[in-house]
């Protein structure tokens, strides 16, 4: 898959355009100015393998908190800025690694062009957003709302502004609650500019309609070569977020996974073992596993013939019964009431096989 060639950004010390992987991340959504509640959500956004978190700056006790946040972050911290261009400049004094605005609702561009010259003294990117809420007022008197070619056109004006102030340290990002109008945007934007791109469906709900648009707009981009830092933003705890994120990039072949890539059939009539619950007790057992591991789930030997010699380690189902496969070898036969530990055990013995 052939991506887009873009500049390449540092967010502190996370590679961003150009030739660098995808890059996945997400947003705290701790109060800022509780720092160890912040911290403790980082640690677990990392842990799921979140590269870099934005936090939302409300205030000026939360611009200042981030010194001791970004000072304890095992990754960068980017300051989530709105309305108040001081507070920009109050996070950029306390060590963030990027600063993300809508310059629509900057104010003035006097107001944006100090924030420019903070980040440029202190050599950290931007992120310069827009959407549907921070469109300029000339623009919804010229098009009547935000369409596609608002957006795009206010977009592609701020980045000219801002290159024409000297500024060229920057990603774009234009998102909409809508999914094919979030594609629709961002592939004309990249017709446009060579600016990284940061991808993703805003406002896109929970569990699984939140899942599902982002994903239609994500992944018709991510295959066109279009973006360079994603999130899928979800009405869920953020760390559900970057499970997603792999999934998808692991199933654009962009990046592997870094847990357990199952794989498990759908249901029919041929199937003689309790296959889901089966599936839903082997990735709770095998959760705290860390590795890409492709780890097959078949209810018979019809799909099991070619995904269980494809897969790591598979299981082909019986009556009652299941086949314990690896690296497309029969290992044993095991009856389905000891399937799960036999199987557990030998993922297991895989992983440690794999250090």
């Amino acid at each position: 898959m052939k991506r887009r060639k873009t500049r390449q950004i540092d967010v502190g010390g996370v590679k961003i355009g150009g030739d660098a992987p995808i890059v996945v991340q997400s947003m705290t959504n701790t109060d800022t100015r509780d720092v160890e509640a912040t911290l403790e959500q980082i640690e677990r956004l990392k842990d799921k393998g979140c590269e870099i978190v934005r936090c939302a700056v409300i205030d000026g006790d939360a611009a200042r908190a981030l010194k001791e946040i970004k000072a304890r972050s095992p990754i960068p911290v980017i300051a989530d800025i709105h309305f108040n261009y001081k507070l920009a400049l109050l996070a950029i004094e306390n060590g963030a690694d990027c600063v993300r605005i809508n310059p629509g609702n900057i104010g003035s561009f006097d107001k944006v062009k100090e924030i420019l010259k903070a980040a440029d003294e202190h050599n950290i990117p931007l992120r310069i957003g827009v959407n549907s809420g921070s469109l300029e007022k000339d623009l919804l008197d010229k098009y009547g709302s935000p369409t596609d070619d608002a957006l795009v056109e206010s977009a592609y004006r701020w980045v000219r502004r801002i290159e024409d102030a000297g500024f060229v340290n920057m990603k774009i990002s234009i998102k909409s609650s809508d999914p094919l109008s979030t594609i629709v945007c961002n592939e004309k934007i990249s017709e446009l500019i060579d600016y990284p791109l940061h991808i993703g469906v805003t406002e896109a709900g929970s569990s699984k309609e939140g899942i599902i648009k982002s994903v239609s707009a994500l992944a018709v981009l991510l295959r066109e070569g279009i973006g360079d830092t994603i999130r899928i933003s979800l009405s869920e705890p953020p760390e559900n977020e970057i499970d997603v994120c792999y999934e998808l990039l692991n199933a654009l072949h962009l990046r592997k996974k870094r847990t357990i890539d199952f794989v498990s059939c759908p249901t029919c009539g041929r199937i003689e073992i309790d296959l889901i619950a089966l599936v839903d007790e082997l990735k709770k057992r095998l959760s705290h596993i860390k590795k890409p591991i492709k780890v097959a789930v078949m209810g018979c030997v019809v799909n099991a013939l070619g995904e269980a010699k494809e897969a790591d380690v598979a299981i082909a189902g019986g009556r009652h019964f299941g086949l314990i496969i690896k690296k497309g070898k029969l290992l044993k036969k095991v009856k389905e009431d000891k399937l799960i530990d036999e199987f557990v055990k030998v993922v297991e013995e895989y992983a440690e096989e794999m250090d």
